[in-house]
């Protein structure tokens, strides 16, 4: 037969792809391969295939995750961790996550930890989790990511830590080993006055123009880094698994985080998650791979069901990070999944944070954008409804995304007007009212174009209408917009540098584009004053 139930790759028909939810798409690949035999028998197979029936919002399951903490498959001696790759907890001060990943099973993982790379006596178990993707899903045969978690509480804000990821048969103290221990620096304690950095863009897969953008990155010896969505680009339809899932390749995962290594074990890599991220078979929402490969802070509204919703403080910056998939019209795979739930907590958490003394800056991080004038994606139409207004009502100081392959930056935008321009070198205060927002997407996938000429620092062009579009409940909508101030093409990310004052005196943020060719192309200051 021909039917799409018995093709060698698991897709779903394209008549019935894009009117599925993910919880749909996910039972749909769950059940084709259960009814073809294609699903290992093991007791991991059997606990993965839980939860067929899943339908309806994401939000109806938890991701069906299989975690196990040891196997005795493997010499240990002849298995090397890589892609190490740190995450803040919920609180940055005294919190990390150390992640890393092990080609094939090991016993008894661990870490080593101490305030010297010649003293690591400190040993804390840590936990594997194994994700399978069978044959049928993706280009590969039946593979197993063995993804391994560490969790470090306790620390001393501000202090500089050595870490050595290990396993029976692995020791990072030997001395044989020395090469594999790395360090980081946990947050401040609060009220510090002391200046630091930390670097943002989106859209990045493996590749060579990748490897150099993340070595410019680390130039930038950032305090963290912000990923906004679109990962890895493993699943590259970008609507979760829809017609043909053989454009999947799980093994991606492993080269791009060996790819962020040098960065990632050094520096907090947090992520937001884009319509790439939604990867059908692992869960219903669409989360369960990511919720195995990193931990991320567990204080969002509902962290089972949207692991990427979360914030954390750095010094005087607070950031918070949501999953703009919730609310996209244009890839609708996961419109609606948290229910309205999410915008509540970002409203309630907003306020929270505006309120807290010591706090002079928000920055708030997700995927698609409110505002850019590309002509692949351009505006998002859920996160103006749904998103814009709160941004406005607490003064948010800055909001990154991705999802355009491109930097552009925004004059102070109020109910999608500009209200004054903001001229590269210029400052914004925001308490005199209007969002900036800038599109940090070009980290490292093909760029995309805009339908005017580019407009960067050194080669400004004449401000005026950009004719664009947005896209709403009934598709797209045609605009002329006025805030479009700053548009660049080329593979770029931001560096913000903060300048924390003491109290009563004027904090502020530099934000900072540099293209690939470490050039700058936009640069704008914002200014409050301390608590």
């Amino acid at each position: 037969m021909n039917s799409p139930l018995h093709t060698p790759r698991m897709g779903i028909p394209a008549e019935l792809a894009d009117g599925l939810t993910m919880p749909e798409r996910h039972a749909y690949l769950r059940g084709a391969l259960s009814r073809r035999g294609l699903l290992r028998t093991s007791a991991i197979a059997a606990a993965t295939g839980a939860g067929l029936a899943a339908s309806g919002p994401a939000g109806a399951a938890t991701p069906d995750l299989i975690t196990r903490p040891s196997t005795d498959s493997v010499d240990g001696a002849l298995v090397a961790p890589f892609g190490r790759h740190l995450a803040y907890g919920a609180d940055p001060r005294t919190q990390m996550r150390v992640s890393w990943q092990v080609p094939l099973p090991v016993r008894d993982p661990y870490l080593r930890i101490g305030l010297s790379p010649l003293d690591l006596g400190h040993r804390i178990p840590a936990e594997v989790r194994d994700l399978f993707t069978p044959a049928g899903v993706g280009k590969s045969a039946d593979i197993d990511q063995y993804y391994v978690h560490a969790a470090l509480d306790n620390l001393r804000p501000g202090t500089t830590y050595y870490y050595g990821v290990g396993h029976d048969g692995f020791d990072p103290a030997h001395p044989g080993a020395a090469h594999t221990v790395y360090s980081f620096t946990t947050a401040p304690a609060e009220r510090t006055t002391r200046p630091f950095t930390f670097t943002a863009f989106g859209d990045q897969n493996p590749s060579y123009t990748s490897i150099g953008l993340n070595a410019l990155v680390q130039a930038q010896n950032p305090a963290f880094h912000l990923h906004a969505g679109d990962i890895c680009y493993a699943e590259e339809t970008g609507h979760g698994l829809p017609a043909d899932s053989s454009s999947y390749d799980a093994r991606q995962w492993d080269q791009f985080l060996a790819q962020i290594e040098p960065l990632s074990s050094r520096v907090p890599w947090m992520v937001a998650f884009g319509n790439h991220d939604m990867e059908a078979w692992y869960s219903p929402n669409g989360y369960g791979g990511n919720e195995a490969r990193f931990t991320l802070p567990a204080n969002g509204f509902d962290p089972d069901n949207a692991p990427g919703v979360y914030s954390f403080v750095h010094g005087n910056v607070a950031v918070v990070s949501i999953d703009a998939n919730d609310v996209s019209y244009e890839i609708p795979a996961n419109i609606g999944y948290t229910h309205g739930k999410q915008t509540v907590w970002l409203d309630k958490r907003l306020g929270q944070l505006r309120r807290t003394p010591g706090i002079d800056f928000i920055v708030v991080f997700h995927h698609h954008c409110a505002y850019s004038t590309t002509t692949s994606h351009a505006s998002e139409g859920g996160v103006r409804e749904q998103w814009v207004p709160l941004y406005e009502k607490h003064q948010v100081d800055l909001v990154v995304n991705g999802h355009n392959h491109i930097y552009e930056r925004t004059d102070p935008v109020v109910r999608d007007k500009a209200v004054r321009a903001l001229p590269i070198g210029g400052t914004h205060e925001p308490a005199r009212g209007g969002v900036v927002y800038v599109t940090a997407g070009a980290g490292g996938e093909s760029v995309y174009a805009f339908p005017v000429a580019d407009s960067y620092e050194g080669h400004e062009d004449e401000v005026g209408p950009v004719p664009t579009y947005w896209t709403g409940a009934d598709g797209k909508v045609t605009e002329n917009v006025d805030w479009s101030r700053v548009r660049y093409t080329g593979y770029s990310f931001i560096r913000v540098d903060v300048t924390p004052a003491h109290r009563h005196g004027t904090s502020t943020l530099t934000v900072r584009a540099l293209a690939a060719t470490g050039a700058e192309v936009d640069r704008f200051t914002v200014e409050r004053k301390a608590d």
